[in-house]
């Protein structure tokens, strides 16, 4: 047999050995790890500001004329105690903060598009990896533009969501030639929870750092983010692949296990059927779902630091904290999301009903918890971070929901549909901060009880939308070109010999050893 058959058959293993394919020290699941810790990075790039503007600018006195808590003593004594004003270096405007806070997502929506098609075109390694050696280069000049001009940290800070904007749909590229079917809920989700450890450690560290931290405090929160962010970098360019079939360590069980479920179709450059993706019901569904949940999710991103502030009058150290919390929760709800949709898969319901299952479930609880929180005062701080958690808790069930679907109905283009999906959902990032802003002038509950309401209006519309129109079916525009069809039986067998390679008794033969003997002819299953 020659050498080109031999590395045919070296990839063809019996179904014994497919059964035994590793798991937890797999490729696979190693890209799983390592992404897993990309994501920290990322969000630690992103929300380092969230925490740290609260150090950075200086309070000003609250209205009073319409804040009940404003009016309460214990509340009073609470803000004259959490008083950082050693580090307040800034007299930025509330209008300010919130543009500030929002100029991320400007860059952050551009690239959403690009990123599934860059990724498509030279490789998820290299777009992910190059996006972020420019994130952390310029999360690394913030401080110093903060001290020169506004205009320039926000210039900035559009720039640095521009480069991290290509990492979520490069990685969904990514996971559509590495995620098994069966494996698709629990690879996904275990690898973005990343991104509410990222939430996790920059809200605790930062409240820390903004007392004890170099370069006045809050200065140094972005040079430590950015250093993470340089290690990562060096394990991600020596672990990480962009298929299985050009992983140098996969073995030949595990690369035939991959490409058995979801093909090995990576060389084939695809023609992306726009007007058919924008028809599509399912990809409608999904997006309303994205939409709805962004606004939640960057509601809170951006805001809850500032609400533990004004509302519930945490000092800047039990903030950060508190603020990590909720996160906390969020990342075993996302890691055992995804192992329930899994198992219920795999025993009982179909994917359809557990994707809208848990989508249905993160929205009502969201949304509920979410409104509930309006109404507590800071006199009651404990049951506002109780209901916040679990606010947060729900959200997480969405990524056993819509976050996975587009792998569902069109694996083939997973990264070029999270990146227009995720590209309109960013919008939230963009004018929540801002909406945020302009029903919060006076920093009152009653304020902040609009913020909610209207959070739970949104969650309703997701659940709504989701419940009745999505769906999991392969679409026909996302489905596998059939080049050829051959009715004929005998001429499928003349044409299946004519493959250098067949199979007969799961063993892999080259035809010329197929031969008759003793008046004997070998049958193959076709």
């Amino acid at each position: 047999m020659d050498q080109k058959l031999e590395k045919k058959a070296n990839q063809i293993v019996d179904t014994d050995d497919v059964k035994n394919v590793p798991c937890c020290l797999s490729q696979r699941w190693i890209l799983a790890y390592v992404g897993f810790f990309g994501f920290i990075c990322m969000y630690a790039l992103r929300v380092n500001l969230s925490v740290a503007i609260v150090c950075m600018v200086k309070s000003y006195p609250e209205n009073s004329t319409n804040g009940a808590n404003n009016t309460n003593p214990k509340c009073d004594a609470q803000t004259s105690n959490s008083s950082s004003s050693d580090t307040e270096e800034f007299d930025w405007s509330k209008s300010e903060q919130a543009t500030l806070l929002s100029a991320y997502f400007y860059g952050y929506l551009v690239t959403q598009m690009p990123g599934g098609w860059l990724a498509g075109r030279f490789g998820g390694k290299r777009v992910i990896g190059f996006g972020l050696i420019i994130a952390f280069l310029l999360n690394s000049l913030t401080p110093v533009a903060s001290r020169y001009d506004i205009r320039v940290v926000t210039a900035i800070r559009v720039l640095l969501g521009l480069a991290s904007g290509l990492m979520f749909p490069a990685m969904h590229s990514m996971w559509g030639k590495w995620a098994p079917p069966l494996e698709r809920s629990r690879l996904t989700s275990f690898c973005y929870a990343g991104s509410f450890i990222g939430n996790i450690i920059t809200f605790a560290a930062s409240g820390l750092l903004c007392d004890y931290g170099f370069d006045n405090g809050w200065g140094s929160i972005f040079y430590l983010t950015s250093i993470v962010t340089v290690i990562w970098l060096v394990l991600w360019f020596i672990f990480v692949a962009d298929t299985p079939s050009e992983h140098p360590r996969i073995s030949a069980a595990e690369r035939n296990y991959i490409e058995s479920g979801i093909g090995d179709k990576q060389t084939r450059v695809l023609t992306t059927p726009w007007l058919a993706i924008a028809k599509s019901r399912a990809m409608q569904a999904c997006l309303v779902a994205h939409f709805c949940n962004n606004w939640i999710h960057y509601t809170l991103l951006t805001g809850l630091p500032t609400f533990m502030k004004e509302v519930l009058k945490f000092d800047i150290k039990s903030n950060g904290l508190l603020s990590a919390v909720p996160y906390i929760a969020m990342t075993a709800s996302t890691v055992l999301s995804g192992q329930a949709a899994d198992f219920l898969r795999t025993k009982y319901f179909s994917v359809k009903v557990i994707r809208k299952f848990f989508q249905i479930m993160a929205f009502a609880g969201a949304g509920g918890c979410l409104v509930a929180t309006g109404f507590v005062s800071c006199e009651h701080q404990m049951i506002g971070v109780v209901l916040l958690t679990l606010a947060v808790t729900f959200e997480g069930m969405c990524f056993a929901g819509y976050m996975v679907n587009q792998v569902d109905f069109a694996p083939r283009y997973a990264g070029v549909l999270f990146g227009i999906n995720n590209a309109i959902a960013s919008v939230p990032g963009m004018v929540a901060p801002l909406v945020v802003g302009a029903l919060t002038p006076n920093k009152t509950q009653e304020e902040w009880r609009n913020v909610f309401y209207v959070c739970g209006g949104v969650c309703l519309l997701g659940a709504t939308v989701f419940g009745l129109f999505a769906r999991t079916d392969l679409e026909p525009w996302a489905a596998e070109p059939v080049e050829h069809e051959i009715e004929d039986p005998i001429k499928k067998v003349e044409d299946y010999l004519q493959n250098d390679i067949v199979i007969y008794d799961n063993k892999a033969f080259d035809k010329s050893d197929l031969k008759e003997e003793n008046g004997s002819t070998i049958s193959i299953k076709l």
